[in-house]
């Protein structure tokens, strides 16, 4: 039996501001698997309604991930590069497949219970719906691989059990069941301030992330800065427990280094966060200073970045369109 080609799908929202974690733990991955399979990355311009967003700065948000995508080294001839809101099937999929998923899927989310918290009631409808139009995005394409963060693997999960109910309730083995591709050790990028919670776009200080755009000085000064503890760097991984802060700068260097965090371990064990915080913030400016300068001058061309959009939505449409003409004979639709 043939293996089915490799489809690879994934997304990143158009809010906030890029940081190395989304780097780490997305973009230089995927960069790693345009030679994989059929590659389509989207800016989930959709999602991002999902808070409140102002039209300027949806549309500078969509531009700058765009440029963030090429400044890593995505090739729109390799990578089908779009914008979710120029496919209208997204939204459509997400329809269909509500009417396959059960109100007991969505309660278990624990990323709507954690964003809505004690206003629940008064949370929109786009927030705890928005498992089921991820489940869309990357069904809409059959895509066989899903590169998540582990943030994201519940609702990967939601995907393919969706999928897996679709394809039983009508008969056909339709949808693939999507796998997802989790890089562990740069999975999860901590914030500088608290090695315990994830560096993220909405946190509220600016020092708990370095940004793709940060200046080299704002580099240094924000690892200067960073959170640590009283003692010396751990020698082992197992020696790690406990001492969140340790652990997130190691990883940060393993990373940088393109080292095991063992092998970080092993180069700075016993040695002052001292002496590691410089070695770290030069290897960052080392990956950063690129990718900068590279957005920069992606940046300064908006008429550019759009035309690369629009193109990627019309090639991603073909594929839309596939598979939503084949779910109407599915289905029953005239």
């Amino acid at each position: 039996m043939t293996e089915s080609p490799k489809r690879i799908f994934s997304g990143i929202q158009p809010t906030g501001v890029l940081h190395i974690g989304n780097y780490f733990g997305a973009l230089r991955n995927w960069v790693a698997m345009q030679d994989e399979g059929e590659c389509l990355f989207c800016v989930v311009d959709l999602h991002a309604l999902t808070s409140a967003q102002t039209r300027q700065g949806l549309r500078e948000g969509v531009r700058c991930v765009t440029a963030a995508y090429l400044a890593a080294g995505l090739d729109v001839e390799k990578s089908i590069i779009f914008h979710q809101s120029a496919v209208p099937k997204h939204a459509a999929l997400q329809w269909l497949l509500s009417c396959f998923t059960p109100l007991g899927w969505l309660n278990r989310m624990t990323q709507f219970k954690d964003k809505a918290g004690k206003k629940r009631e008064s949370a929109m409808l786009g927030l705890y719906a928005y498992p089921v139009l991820m489940a869309a995005d990357i069904l809409l394409y059959r895509a066989t691989h899903v590169p998540v963060g582990d943030d994201q693997r519940q609702h990967l999960e939601l995907a393919r059990d969706i999928a897996e109910r679709f394809n039983h309730e009508c008969g056909e083995a339709f949808f693939p069941l999507p796998e997802p591709r989790i890089m562990e050790e740069a999975s999860r990028i901590m914030s500088l301030r608290d090695g315990t919670n994830k560096m993220s776009k909405s946190e509220a200080s600016d020092y708990g992330r370095i940004n793709v755009l940060d200046t080299d000085d704002t580099i240094c000064l924000k690892i200067q800065k960073a959170r640590t503890d009283s003692h010396p760097l751990p020698s082992c991984v197992e020696e790690m427990e406990g001492r969140a802060e340790a652990k997130n700068l190691l990883t940060l260097y393993a990373v940088a280094s393109h080292q095991t965090l063992q092998q970080a371990c092993a180069m700075w064990a016993g040695k002052p966060f001292s002496s590691l915080k410089p070695a770290l913030s030069e290897r960052l400016i080392e990956v950063v200073a690129p990718m900068r300068d590279a957005m920069h001058r992606h940046l300064s061309d908006p008429d550019k970045l759009d035309a690369i959009l629009h193109h990627g939505a019309a090639r991603a449409s073909r594929h839309a369109d596939e598979t939503w003409n084949a779910l109407h004979d599915i289905v029953g639709f005239l």
